[in-house]
């Protein structure tokens, strides 16, 4: 069962799914509302019986990045719920499927913000780390029923809502391979085979976790490659800068 806020991509999605001989229920659903989500899983209970997975992958920013100081009420409520609230929305009401299977995989879609600072998102961070400390202790709330809980934590990934060339100038898109240690933005199969990974039995063992999938940005903290194969933590060694740094002395 996929759900989707745009009917048009849940029509795609479902196409896709149905050519690999598999059925699938596609439903518009805004996760976002209670009765929305109390609907779909009357449609779910009815169409399959049963949950076994749950990936809570919903969330956005602010369509332009502001100081703490100029946001408003009205954002830090449209935050919570696009990015925090939902899943306590559709984890409840999916909790009396998955224990009545006894067993069961709960994955919650971060971001790698969540574990270090972001300038200018204050509020978006906010509820992405509360994100983790949710899924840490539900972890613990419901290993005695045998339902895990886990997180992916993923670096910028292209998508449909994240077109990484149109946030970069042009004279930039060089340098992603000196400032992510894996050399590339994340791809949506990066992130979807952590997914099947937390799904399947390969991590029956593993609960209250979060997996950093970020191509090593998260350990490399403030450190980039330079050209020449070095590393520094100095913004301005890198790329044209760092050609001319290296013309004009230390």
């Amino acid at each position: 069962m996929i759900v989707d806020v745009d009917p048009a991509r849940v029509a795609d999605a479902r196409s896709e799914i149905e050519k690999g001989g598999s059925q699938v229920l596609g439903l518009s659903v805004d996760v976002t509302v209670a009765q929305h989500v109390a609907d779909m899983m009357r449609d779910v209970e009815h169409r399959f019986g049963k949950v076994d997975i749950l990936v809570n992958n919903v969330g956005a920013e602010l369509d332009s990045r502001k100081t703490f100081a100029a946001t408003t009420a009205a954002e830090w409520d449209w935050l919570y719920s696009i990015n925090l609230r939902h899943i306590f929305l559709v984890t409840q009401a999916v909790l009396p499927l998955l224990r009545r299977e006894g067993r069961g995989s709960i994955i919650n879609l971060s971001t790698i913000e969540a574990f270090r600072g972001i300038p200018l998102s204050s509020v978006y961070s906010a509820f992405k780390s509360a994100i983790h400390g949710f899924t840490r202790s539900l972890a613990l709330e419901l290993a005695p029923d045998g339902i895990r809980v886990n997180a992916i934590a993923p670096e910028t990934t292209a998508s449909c809502s994240v077109d990484i060339a149109s946030r970069m100038n042009p004279e930039h898109l060089e340098e992603v391979g000196n400032w992510i240690p894996l050399g590339r933005f994340g791809r949506p199969d990066d992130i979807a085979g952590g997914a099947l990974f937390l799904a399947s039995d390969l991590s029956a063992w593993m609960t209250g976790t979060t997996l950093h999938m970020d191509g090593g940005a998260l350990a490399a903290g403030a450190w980039v490659r330079m050209p020449d194969g070095g590393w520094t933590h100095r913004p301005l060694v890198v790329g044209s800068a760092y050609r001319h740094h290296r013309q004009e002395g230390p």
